[in-house]
């Protein structure tokens, strides 16, 4: 009656005595034992059915891990960057499922489309983006989508000879320029790569959606919050010079939507039924204002899902179509739970969270509607 889908970002999940980016960052036997048992504790604590897995240097090895956690079913579509045979970077998302995973592939961007939007003409995700379809119980085939958008990190790095001219160390001002000008336009270069690669697969969902009709689920670290601008397009739900008959009967097809705001709206609903019993059991009349206030005390507060500093943010997110949406006529499925496993980030052990990782882990449950 219940399915639960997790997205969890590994952070540097990583097999020894291999290395992430650079020569000294090896786990030890200890480490990596201790890494893996973390993750191994959550699934047995939390139970998910279909998991998305960013930061993945060793496939292999996270398939071994997890199928001995009871996911028989498990994709990767791309390896992981490996120079000097033994330093990695450029990790890659995977996907591990209850369910049999019926078919998984790489997504690639439209290039005629990217060209159009001013991008080059060999355009590709940062991390190529997996569509596994998972045969998933009383709602069949779904398609679900793994991402690991491009980071804030600048996409100018500066080296030692950017800081000289003709042979000489330029003045600390002008290095400060110098930094200061590549960070501003790095990070811009960032952005725009981000804000694309959401676009345009937003755009192949849509065209694969239109073909095969089957429920869609995004998930992964956005690297973005949804509300800043840069990826909001990813929950367009409106249209400019449409009618609205055509705009009201179609558009909720091809829209996705947070799966928080899905499970807000369903104890909201939920809140308002007990209201509603309680006047009916007192025989006295509701205010509709009452019913209203009652549905603002309902929400709360999202947790982030990442530190940086004295700032946090929800960068991980699971997105759904309407046929997770309670509101819509036609679904299967609601968002009866929504939990973002923080512990490790907020009230850290080092016996037990020393080797975990560097974001919340968000968990979704769908009940199956009576």
């Amino acid at each position: 009656m219940q399915l639960k889908i997790a997205t969890f970002n590994l952070f540097n999940y990583l097999e020894p005595p291999n290395a992430c980016y650079e020569f000294e960052r090896i786990y030890s036997a200890e480490q990596w034992q201790k890494k893996q048992q973390w993750i191994t504790d959550y699934l047995a604590e939390y139970h998910p059915d279909i998991i998305g897995f960013q930061e993945v240097f060793s496939p292999e090895s996270l398939k071994a891990l997890v199928s001995e956690q009871g996911y028989d079913h498990f994709a990767v579509i791309d390896e992981p960057h490996v120079v000097d045979d033994f330093i990695y970077s450029r990790p890659v998302v995977a996907i591990a499922s209850r369910y049999p995973i019926v078919e998984s592939v790489a997504v690639s961007p439209n290039i005629e489309l990217a060209q159009t939007l001013g991008l080059t003409d060999d355009f590709s995700f940062s991390r190529k983006v997996i569509r596994a379809t998972i045969d998933v119980p009383h709602l069949g085939q779904c398609d679900c989508y793994v991402v690991h958008f491009k980071s804030k990190r600048t996409m100018i790095e500066l080296n030692e000879s950017d800081f000289t001219e003709k042979g000489e160390k330029l003045s600390p001002e002008k290095t400060i320029i110098e930094t200061l000008k590549a960070q501003v336009a790095g990070g811009w270069g960032s952005t725009i790569q981000r804000g694309s690669e959401a676009a345009l697969l937003m755009i192949e969902m849509i065209a694969r959606r239109e073909q095969t009709n089957k429920p869609m689920v995004l998930m992964g670290d956005f690297n973005n919050t949804l509300s800043d601008g840069v990826l909001t397009h990813l929950l367009t739900n409106s249209l400019r010079f449409v009618s609205t008959i055509d705009r009201d009967i179609y558009l909720a097809k091809y829209c996705l939507q947070d799966s928080w705001d899905l499970y807000q709206a369903v104890k909201n609903a939920e809140q308002i039924g007990i209201e509603e019993n309680i006047a009916e059991q007192d025989n006295t009349q509701i205010n509709v204002d009452t019913i209203v206030d009652a549905n603002q005390s309902v929400s709360t507060v999202r947790n982030p899902t990442h530190y940086f500093g004295v700032t946090s943010s929800v960068l991980d997110y699971i997105l759904l179509s309407c046929d997770f949406d309670a509101g819509y006529h036609d679904s299967l499925y609601e968002v009866s739970d929504y939990h973002t496993y923080d512990r490790h980030l907020i009230n850290p052990l080092f016996d037990r969270d020393g080797e975990s990782t560097d974001h919340g882990v968000v968990l979704i449950t769908l009940t199956l509607r009576s």
